[in-house]
Order: C-alpha cells, then sequence, then structure tokens
C-alpha cells in the first residue's frame, strides 16, 4: 500500500508534511540566521516557498474537504494545524489512521 494514495486525503496528507517541514524550516534555521547572523535573504526565500506549500496546503484541504465531507470542526482544526510547529504532522498521522480504519471497514470517531 502506497502511504500516500492518489485520492484527495492522501495528497492533502502528503503536503501536510511537505507544508510542516517547510514551517519548521522557516522556523528553526531561516529565522535564526536572519536575526542571529545578519541573513535576511534566507528568510525572504523559505517564506517563499512556503507561502507556496501553504497556499498548496490550503487547496488540498478544500479538496479533501470535499470529498470527504468533512464537517466544520475537522476542516477548521485542519486549517489551524498548518500556523501550530508540529500540528501538520500529528494531523497527518491522525488522517493516516482514520484511513486505515475506513479500509479496514471500522466506523471512524470525527
Amino acid at each position: 500500500m502506497n502511504y500516500f494514495p492518489n485520492t484527495p486525503v492522501g495528497r492533502f496528507r502528503l503536503v501536510a508534511v511537505i507544508e510542516g517541514i517547510s514551517y519548521l524550516f522557516l522556523l528553526l534555521i531561516a529565522m535564526p540566521l536572519k536575526y542571529m547572523f545578519h541573513e535576511p535573504a534566507v528568510v525572504t526565500y523559505t517564506g517563499w516557498v512556503h507561502g507556496l506549500f501553504f497556499m498548496l496546503y490550503i487547496l488540498t484541504l478544500i479538496s479533501a474537504n470535499s470529498s470527504e465531507g468533512w464537517g466544520f470542526k475537522k476542516s477548521f482544526i485542519a486549517f489551524l494545524a498548518a500556523f501550530i510547529p508540529f500540528a501538520a504532522f500529528v494531523l497527518e498521522k491522525r488522517l493516516l489512521r482514520e484511513e486505515n480504519l475506513k479500509l479496514q471497514g471500522e466506523e471512524v470517531k470525527a
């Protein structure tokens, strides 16, 4: 089984991981380089890349939401996960668990 299947939720999970990595890179590497070593260009370029991944995150979130019929609460939590460091990884694992339960035919709690 492919870890990131070619489904709306699988694509969202993949983008969530990439967006989470770019966010951590921005916070933990680029920002210290800017303020401690006076290298603002790193934040500029990393910020552009992260911004593109964030927009892709929102687009894939909308796609996953519409295909799965997620409620407002679940969609809003997924949206907020993009702003909290490491939350995108927690969300991805939770969505993976839900997908696995769905494949096994078990009831998924929202």
